[in-house]
């Protein structure tokens, strides 16, 4: 049996997927339930990209004791040194170090030759060699880099200092057969191969970056890297819930293995796709709604006759259970908490009273709590703790069929100022943004909108998702209530506090 590291590229290549902008305490969150799904190694983010990313880097890499934390950098020394600041605290300190080999890329974005290629490359891996213990080296747009070129540069970081080569399919362009067959080729023709380990790293323009895995690992590698939920780039990563599922489910076939804690990907899925955004697919591949599903009549006899007829993987492998325990008005201080631990989430025993108490008073509105609520609300409540410069204190909309929609809202501001605001719009939602635009002075444009319930039944919880233009910067926000319209606003809000914290943050002027 073959161990297969996972490199997991959630706050990296995750966070690059359009729309999504994690902020420093949602990424903590994240990196430690990664933690805890027992990834071989976090790439918490790119160091140099900006004062924001280096902070959650350094952080992270502090945080996390059990597994590797990296950082991305170009070839660049003035990136490899910001990488070695942010990462130098962490348990194995490693540098994910990369530089374009393909020849529309030396061409078109490097401008360099192939011998300059080789030499940047080279120098760059001797300098980060110095401070790093471990040097994974990346070819980007490998696929489509000549063969022997390819071997040529990777001989030659090899030699350098580089103990990990990965090699990106990094437009989804590849096959199956023809990544297999460059794992080949570089087994075959690098003479210092036996020195490294190999590593996979795929995208999902055409669907391939699982298959693309599964046969880099048939061909000697022996790390594969991807997000949760198989977000990232333009289409996407390997999803790595389903390649460890793939590989615990066919141990027959790959004679591999991955440290992860299946019953944890549930729940890390999920964390994931709220902090993100991202709502899973109901048919996506093990832990979309609809994975273990079945309504076919003759699917449905088989399963109650015998589950192996028609489900390979159990919901319980990866973490689903349908008895969970649900709270309610009457539910104590010691029911909440307890449920929170078993949930996985990190609360301070200074923050239980305050969350205890927004839990009561859902509670006295909802007939049930589910644990999906429970999620929300307290990813709710870390998520705003440290951007209140806004706050919601009421909003009133009148809206009827023969009527112009009409908001009034009042706000607290940053210096504890009262704000309050009218408006009209062509309908509710946009009644409640005209005013809002004009209770934080500044031009706002709204660029998308999305709305979806937690959980199910009329009094559900609504979770609201924007992103919005403030003052020429791009920025999102998620709003959590019972009411679509509070939700709305509260997203809103959310969106425009986070400009305002990550300019108080980077010592940006701030406007409004």
């Amino acid at each position: 049996m073959q161990k297969i590291k996972i490199f997991d590229t959630t706050l990296r290549d995750g966070e690059q997927s359009a729309g999504v902008n994690l902020n420093f305490s949602e990424k903590l969150e994240i990196a430690r339930q990664l933690d805890r799904l027992q990834v071989d190694i976090i790439e918490a983010g790119f160091p140099a990209a900006s004062k924001g990313d280096f902070s959650s880097v350094q952080h992270i890499a502090n945080s996390i004791k059990n597994c590797s934390v990296t950082g991305l950098s170009r070839s660049v020394i003035s990136d490899i040194d910001s990488a070695w600041e942010a990462l130098k605290g962490g348990i194995e300190p490693r540098l994910h170090l990369f530089i374009a080999t393909s020849p529309i890329h030396r061409k078109y974005k490097l401008k360099q030759s192939k011998e300059q290629v080789i030499e940047t490359a080279v120098n760059s891996v001797k300098y980060a060699a110095s401070k790093f213990p471990i040097i994974q080296w990346s070819a980007e747009d490998a696929c489509r880099t000549e063969l022997p070129y390819l071997a040529e540069i990777v001989e030659e970081v090899i030699q350098a200092g580089a103990s990990v080569i990965n090699i990106p399919d990094t437009v989804g362009y590849i096959t199956p057969k023809e990544y297999g067959e460059i794992f080949q080729y570089l087994n075959n023709h690098v003479p210092s191969i036996n020195k490294v380990s190999l590593s996979a790293h795929c995208h999902d323009d055409l669907g391939l970056a699982i298959s693309n895995s599964l046969v880099a690992i048939e061909n000697g590698a022996t790390q594969v890297e991807g997000t949760i939920n198989g977000i990232g780039e333009r289409a996407g990563n390997a999803a790595l819930e389903e390649l460890a599922v793939a590989l615990h489910i066919r141990q027959d076939y790959y004679h591999a293995y991955t440290s992860l804690q299946l019953n944890e990907i549930s729940r890390t899925s999920s964390l994931v796709s709220k902090l993100t955004g991202m709502v899973v697919p109901a048919n996506k591949a093990i832990v979309g709604r609809n994975a273990f599903a079945h309504e076919s009549g003759i699917h449905q006899d088989g399963v109650l006759k015998e589950k192996s007829t028609y489900e390979i993987i159990s919901p319980e492998l990866v973490g689903f259970h349908s008895n969970s325990m649900v709270l309610g008005k009457h539910s104590g201080r010691h029911a909440f908490k307890n449920r929170l631990s078993e949930l996985g989430l990190s609360i301070d025993d200074k923050e239980i009273q305050s969350l205890f108490s927004v839990f009561k008073d859902l509670a006295d509105r909802k007939k049930e709590m589910t644990d999906e609520d429970l999620v929300a609300i307290v990813l709710e409540e870390q998520m705003s703790k440290e951007t209140r410069f806004y706050e919601l204190i009421h909003l009133q909309v009148q809206y009827g069929t023969n009527q112009v929609p009409t908001a009034t809202v009042t706000l607290s501001g940053s210096q504890n100022e009262v704000i309050q605001e009218a408006s009209t719009g062509g309908g509710s939602i946009e009644a409640l943004y005209n005013t809002l635009e004009k209770c934080v002075n500044g031009e706002v444009n709204l660029l998308d909108y999305r709305i979806q319930s937690v959980g199910a039944g009329r009094d559900a919880l609504a979770q609201v998702y924007v992103k919005l233009k403030y003052c020429e910067v791009e920025t999102s926000g998620r709003g959590l209530a019972q009411d679509v319209l509070e939700a709305s606003a509260r997203a809103y809000l959310n969106a425009i506090n986070r400009e305002i914290y990550m300019r108080k943050l980077t010592k940006q002027p701030v406007k409004g």
